[in-house]
């Protein structure tokens, strides 16, 4: 029996494995003595993209759903280690007990973290991160009615402009106003949007800022650019120009860093933690690990390369997964395949914005583009459930577009794609 570990439950480390068990079945008898285990610390894929939406805790799927059907076996741990000479990982499963398990290919796609503020006060600071982080935080925000009025109740601060902190601001105001309701109808409710960066989505590039702008005014979000966070307290912010805002809210959206475990493998990283990886999802330098998603970075078109995004995450892990099974049973591996780069940006009422190209091209705006970003949050990134065979055809499906393509096939819908 020859072992495939994956690291990661999130969309990388789910179409890592599916492929994997995509190419054992296929492989017939020889496949058979090929074994896809998985290992995450949650029972569920979380539909991270979606964690700045209302009922943050809806937003996920059970794991079981889709790897129990395709044959990957699973463990509910945590690793703590790898040792890439030895072949083997360190983990430690919810009720303590330590594991040791080997492996013959290793896939980590153990995803990426915020980079967590230092300021004093930072404790009081949430953020959309993880599924219980976005679960705190919408919690807070449903019981601010309990608290007695004061200037600041219903105004929440968002530091970090870029596209995470674009997309919770703009939708804030309107779940503020709604939580606050008839009652505390007279309480201001303002959003604050903080960026050291002079601009608005500094990384978006110039072709979709007007259009950014537009909505940050249609709504009425007041920006604070140029500056950052000093301290916090629960009920105020102090920014680094002395400026203090009373606030009963602060989230932070600012950076982003791969998986920690990266560092426990002997391979080029970038500023961000990815490792190096080939066409084939190889870490460069390293033999038998792979790694896809967040904790990565490959080349794509015209010399860039991969973002952290599900976007990416998915067929990196798909190429990941039908590499790490080919090249056990010997047969032809496939070059990472890519979309052309787009995007689709959420912006609350106002709409969302839609661009295509590195260059970023503005494509669509309005009710137009809405629509687009709802079907890429609702259908387009989540993977198939309890039917394997659908599963499996969608692990087969290295493009986005693919994908996309099918399920516009089946309902009809528009087939532009997004982030």
């Amino acid at each position: 029996m020859k072992d495939i570990l994956v690291i990661g439950g999130g969309f990388a480390g789910v179409w890592s494995a599916a492929g994997a068990a995509r190419v054992a079945r296929e492989a017939g008898s020889a496949g058979e003595e090929l074994r896809v285990t998985l290992v995450s610390g949650g029972d569920d894929m979380v539909i991270r993209p979606r964690l700045y939406e209302e009922a943050p805790e809806t937003m996920r799927v059970p794991l079981d759903r889709v790897l129990g059907p395709i044959g990957v076996r699973r463990l509910t741990a945590t690793v703590t280690g790898v040792d890439t000479e030895a072949h083997t990982v360190r983990a430690v499963e919810r009720d303590g007990t330590e594991l040791t398990l080997s492996y013959d290919r290793l896939v980590l796609a153990a995803g990426s973290r915020l980079v967590r503020p230092a300021f004093p006060g930072a404790e009081n600071v949430f953020d959309i991160d993880t599924l219980p982080a976005a679960v705190a935080l919408d919690d807070h925000l449903r019981r601010l009615p309990r608290r007695k009025p004061s200037e600041g109740r219903y105004t929440a601060v968002v530091v970090g402009a870029g596209f995470t902190g674009l997309e919770i601001a703009t939708v804030l105001g309107e779940r503020l106003r709604a939580i606050a309701g008839t009652r505390d109808a007279g309480e201001a409710v303002r959003i604050v949007l903080v960026d050291r960066a002079e601009v608005l989505g500094p990384e978006l590039g110039p072709g979709p800022r007007p259009h950014i702008d537009g909505a940050i005014d249609e709504l009425g979000i007041e920006r604070r650019l140029g500056r950052t966070v000093s301290s916090a307290t629960p009920r105020e912010v102090v920014l680094s120009d002395g400026e203090t805002i009373p606030a009963a809210t602060v989230i932070w959206t600012a950076g982003m860093t791969a998986s920690p475990l990266t560092a426990q493998i002997p391979g080029e990283r970038d500023r961000l933690g990815r490792l190096s990886v080939d066409a084939y999802m190889r870490v460069i330098g390293v033999p038998d690990v792979y790694a896809a998603g967040d904790t990565a970075v490959a080349a794509v078109e015209d010399g860039h390369h991969t973002i952290q995004s599900c976007q990416h995450a998915q067929p990196m892990g798909k190429c990941a997964g039908h590499n790490v099974a080919a090249g056990l049973l010997g047969t032809a591996l496939l070059p990472f395949a890519f979309d052309p780069y787009s995007n689709a940006l959420d912006l609350g009422s106002a709409g969302a914005v839609l661009t295509e190209g590195w260059e970023r091209t503005v494509v669509a705006t309005g009710p137009e583009a809405k629509v687009m970003k709802q079907n890429v949050n609702t259908m387009w990134i989540y993977p198939s459930v309890d039917d394997p065979e659908q599963i499996f055809a969608q692990a087969g499906r290295l493009l986005n577009s693919e994908h996309v393509a099918a399920v516009v096939a089946r309902q009809g819908l528009p087939s532009r794609s997004g982030r």
